[in-house]
């Protein structure tokens, strides 16, 4: 059964911080808030959390779709490729915020789902907590949204209630307190021009 650990969301306490990445490290998936919902994320270097991670979604890995998440964008060039100055200055004025990115994968990508995937979404979240886990960890979390059973109700936003339901499944929750119910804006990069994939919280015309 996992265990249930309340951290701040501005000043979250690193020691919570340092436990959940180590569980993180041993395969182990950890639910957390994120800027826009809760998610259910695993190490991006743990072939177990991965496996694990794909068989919550009920999916094989090769064929899952993870956004990965950074601290910051000093790593992207290690997971994405392709990317050019105006791209850079894009994802630097518009993160940490609310958007998933979808970028062209570097081989490291290849590598980690088993496949020949082409695309990777990329997130830096607005919340100190899924930020300074992935400092912690050292490597980018691989991560999915909570989705509520309700179909009026899209995500889930409460983290005691979330623990109830997959204190089974999840090796720790992190409650940082009450979440949005709007996912990410996801944006598309690829082409070298934004493009809108689905609209969210942040605002795809202020890119």
């Amino acid at each position: 059964m996992g265990y249930y650990v309340k951290i701040h969301p501005d000043n979250p306490q690193m020691l919570k911080i340092e436990e959940a990445a180590k569980i993180l490290d041993k395969g182990g998936l950890v639910v957390f808030p994120t800027d826009t919902i809760y998610a259910i994320g695993a190490s991006s270097n743990s072939s177990k959390g991965l496996e694990a991670l794909a068989r919550f979604k009920g999916l094989k890995l090769e064929k899952s779709k993870f956004s990965f998440l950074f601290y910051d964008l000093s790593h992207l060039s290690e997971y994405t490729k392709n990317f050019d100055t105006s791209t850079y200055k894009l994802l630097k004025r518009s993160l940490p915020g609310p958007y998933t990115f979808v970028m062209e994968a570097s081989s490291v990508i290849r590598k980690i789902f088993k496949s020949k995937k082409k695309e990777v979404g990329i997130r830096v979240p607005d919340n100190n907590i899924p930020r300074q886990l992935v400092k912690a960890l050292g490597h980018p979390i691989a991560a999915t949204s909570l989705h509520h059973e309700d179909e009026i109700i899209e995500y889930r936003i409460d983290a005691e209630l979330i623990y109830e339901d997959y204190k089974h499944i999840a090796d720790a929750v992190i409650d940082g307190g009450v979440c949005g119910n709007i996912a990410s804006t996801v944006v598309d990069l690829t082409s070298g021009e934004p493009e809108l994939i689905r609209a969210g919280k942040g605002d795809f015309e202020e890119l």
